[in-house]
């Protein structure tokens, strides 16, 4: 029997560069839209005309429409209202400036209107996030602060629009996402801090975030009546209003404001003689307001300010924390601050940065009571430095001997390969299968996870005991090997593959399997859902490297790895070049 780890009868299987855990988020959530066009990023467009179907591959752009229940591609109907765009594309909707998605983009026609649903990796959601709600922060320690707390926030809303088929939209009914704005200096904030989240109770806390405060911010509970959370509660701030507090004057009309609330719902007076405060919060915001005429209404001031918002702009009233007094036929607000004053304060954890302050700090200020950490009680990593290797683990005592492991194995895969490794490898080593799962997402029986730089492994003891453990070290390094030196354009069957291919011995080698179509291998390794899934997938991807190296040659092979694959190959691997 192999040895391979992909082959263990065991519960363990390696999962490096499979996809990251993923968010769909529902793009121009807001606008109807009717038809786009998809149009490659680099070279050609992996498409395809159902979740079941073969992928296609196309090297023009793509005109899709909605057409009733069905979806047009190019003028012809596909015959059923679903398809998929698999390779990182460009899209073009009127109206709106061009941006640039990963994959995978999902289509669908909904009684005449065309749905776009992105599907992309939790930090690449953050990243976009901090596009969106925090690109102007000054602070690296501000943006890390920004970072935390959004994708907090994304792990406890997770599937808010999941009766719609999606988790969250694009605008700040969720969060405010701006995929086309992301920069490199966005993205290092949300890599800085990858997989951090603020824990309260066991779970991800809900990490709510608003622009200004004005100078306190709202305990939750006056907010939204009926919620529970003891981090987020009322605070002075006095960073926010460190340059002055964020002052706001409107004015709206008695028919501007009876227009809004009609709209949304509300049984306005017919003729509005007056507006007054009846209640405020201890934080001195506005809780109940009321309307009087022929009749009188009293309004809760998220409901007030949420229908002036909608109807009139959200910027006639910005923020619960006002005055209003009538002046002829309109209303004079005048007030501070901006947003619903819960949690985090963005322009005093701007300010916070700005003095110097770290991001652990700032977290700790605006949500009292929280762990940062990749689980639920955060980890106390302790870091064991090698020459080539950085080992962080909470038993120093027990996993110390790794640094030494890990450099002897490196040395020989570069001896092996003739790459050499071009970043220093970080090896985190969990203290627990439960708290390597919440931190990495990945299901128990994953053995290790490697993403950018660092490995991610279960404890030592776990893989010892299954008898996995030098093989996932070996595994893991081998694919941070690859990845430093593997051209863009290598298809996923062809890394996987070749990793099992150089991780396995002479004894472990099988006669060659048949070659099988590599489009729907790929897809096979990037949406399996259980371990016999991912199992067959692997085997498959380790047999078809297999088959190229015994046609081509070990060396031939490896040389693909930074120059990309020849042309015709991906026909089939028993034929090419």
């Amino acid at each position: 029997m192999m040895r391979s780890l992909t082959l263990a009868a065991l519960l363990l299987l390696p999962a490096s560069t499979l996809a990251q855990s993923e968010v769909s988020v529902h793009l121009y959530w807001l606008h109807e839209i009717h038809e786009a066009r998809i149009s490659p990023q680099k070279g050609e467009l992996k498409f395809r005309a159902c979740p079941t179907c073969a992928v296609a591959t196309v090297a023009h752009p793509l005109a899709v429409r909605a057409a009733g229940g069905s979806l047009e591609v190019d003028g012809k109907s596909i015959g059923g209202n679903v398809a998929e765009v698999l390779s990182p594309c460009f899209l073009d909707v009127a109206g709106n400036p061009r941006v640039g998605l990963p994959a995978r983009l999902v289509l669908r026609s909904e009684a005449n209107r065309l749905t776009l649903t992105l599907h992309l990796g939790v930090e690449e959601y953050v990243a976009a996030v901090l596009a969106g709600e925090s690109s102007n922060f000054s602070s690296v320690e501000s943006l890390k602060a920004m970072s935390v707390a959004v994708r907090t926030y994304a792990a406890h809303f997770r599937g808010r629009h999941q009766p719609e088929g999606f988790d969250f939209c694009d605008t700040t009914h969720c969060q405010d996402f701006h995929i086309g704005n992301i920069s490199e200096r966005l993205r290092a904030a949300a890599s800085a801090t990858e997989g951090e989240l603020l824990w309260y109770e066991g779970q991800p806390a809900a990490t709510y975030y608003h622009r200004d405060c004005g100078g306190t911010t709202e305990a939750v509970e006056q907010a939204w009546p009926g919620t529970k959370a003891p981090y987020l509660r009322q605070l002075s701030d006095t960073f926010c209003i460190a340059r002055g507090r964020s002052e706001w004057r409107s004015e709206i009309t008695k028919e501007e404001l009876r227009r809004a609330l009609t709209t949304a719902g509300l049984r306005v007076p017919t003729k509005l003689q007056n507006l007054e405060i009846v209640s405020r919060t201890p934080s001195g915001r506005v809780a109940r307001l009321r309307l009087t005429g022929p009749a009188t209404l009293t309004v809760p001031a998220d409901a007030f300010r949420l229908a002036v918002g909608r109807e009139l702009g959200w910027e006639r009233i910005r923020s619960d924390l006002y005055d209003v007094r009538p002046t002829g036929g309109r209303y004079i607000f005048h007030g501070y601050g901006a947003g619903h004053g819960v949690g985090l304060c963005q322009a005093g954890a701007a300010r916070m940065g700005e003095q110097g302050r770290r991001y652990e700090e700032i977290l700790r200020f605006y949500y009292p009571g929280t762990t940062l950490g990749l689980t639920a009680q955060g980890i106390a990593w302790k870091s064991l430095g090698g020459e080539r290797i950085q080992v962080l683990t909470t038993r120093p005592q027990v996993d110390g001997f790794l640094v030494g492991e890990a450099e002897r194995l490196m040395h020989e895969l570069e001896s092996d390969t003739g790459w050499r490794f071009r970043t220093q490898p970080q090896l985190r080593i969990y203290p627990s299968v439960a708290v390597f799962r919440d931190a990495t997402g990945k299901p128990g029986w994953v053995a290790a996870s490697t993403s950018g730089r660092v490995i991610r492994m279960q404890p030592v003891a776990t893989l010892r005991s299954a008898g996995q453990l030098e093989e996932t070290l070996r595994h893991e390094l081998l694919h941070l090997l690859l990845e430093s030196h593997a051209h863009p354009s290598l298809p996923l069957w062809f890394r996987e593959g070749l990793v099992l291919v150089l991780s396995e011995n002479a004894a472990d080698r099988t006669a060659p399997a048949a070659a099988t179509d590599l489009a729907l291998l790929d897809r096979m390794l990037l949406e399996a859902r259980t371990q016999d899934e991912l199992r067959r997938a692997y085997l498959a991807a380790q047999a078809q490297v297999r088959l190229l190296i015994g046609k081509f040659g070990k060396a031939k092979v490896l040389g693909w790895v930074e120059r990309g694959l020849p042309l015709g190959l991906l026909a089939s691997p028993a034929q090419g070049h």
